[in-house]
């Protein structure tokens, strides 16, 4: 457990000194909350709506830090450490994959959490927002979706053979969730065809179980997201501690 702290509290301030993720898992999620809130405001989802737009999107914008530290931040940083045989070092101590992945998952998961109380602080103190469904469901969704995103980014960081390789394979999955998912630009606004595409990536499936749990929808709704998710990341966790590779 100390070894964990302490490699916790290093790399936590390595990853505050690279500035990275502050700007895109803080700045950005609510630079685009407060241009929504400006361009939307209190108007509802659709004619007829009870529930805001904002209301409606509080559950994407959410997942923005969680594809910028699980798809982005950390199968970089692990391969990164690879490529500079630092992994190589750690392979001759008592330090195993498991912790390696674990500290990175838990710097991420508190840019998620940061992330997520500035969006619900903010949405709520100026735009009105308010969370119609149930807020255990909601973080337990959450919880869910942080899992399988960032269980992506151990298998990549954990299997990759170089940093480059590395890069491109998350710049390949991040570019089109942040996009096509919903998490920016809204999955009701996209074409019917556009949709589809969109309904294979991973993080498509995680804003339809936070928006429903946001809003109070029956939980039939996210049945088969809620299954997608929970696979995803028990294969992705067992290949990324199975095969991971120290140098």
């Amino acid at each position: 457990m100390r070894t964990f702290k302490t490699m916790l509290k290093n790399e936590m301030k390595l990853s505050l000194r690279d500035m990275n993720m502050v700007i895109f898992a803080i700045c950005i999620p609510l630079v685009v909350l407060i241009i929504l809130g400006v361009i939307y405001g209190d108007k509802p989802a659709f004619e007829g709506a009870e529930y805001t737009f904002l209301d409606q999107s509080f559950g994407a914008l959410s997942t923005i830090a969680i594809c910028a530290g699980g798809v982005m931040g950390l199968p970089l940083v692990v391969s990164d450490y690879r490529s500079r045989k630092i992994l190589k070092r750690f392979k001759v101590t008592p330090v195993s994959p498991a912790m390696i992945l674990a500290v990175q998952v838990m710097i991420y998961t508190i840019y998620s959490v940061v992330s997520l109380v500035l969006l619900y602080v903010v949405s709520t103190l100026f735009f009105g927002f308010h969370l119609l469904g149930s807020l255990p469901a909601f973080l337990g969704g959450y919880i869910l979706v942080m899992l399988s995103i960032f269980s992506i980014g151990m298998m990549v960081g954990g299997i990759s053979p170089s940093s480059q390789t590395a890069s491109v394979i998350a710049s390949l999955l991040y570019f089109p969730m942040l996009i096509f998912s919903g998490a920016t630009l809204p999955y009701e606004v996209m074409p019917s065809a556009l949709q589809k595409i969109a309904d294979i990536l991973p993080l498509t499936q995680g804003i339809k179980i936070l928006k429903a749990a946001s809003l109070g929808l029956p939980i039939e709704n996210i049945f088969v997201p809620l299954i997608v998710m929970a696979v995803l990341a028990v294969i992705c966790i067992g290949v990324s501690f199975r095969f991971f590779r120290w140098e």
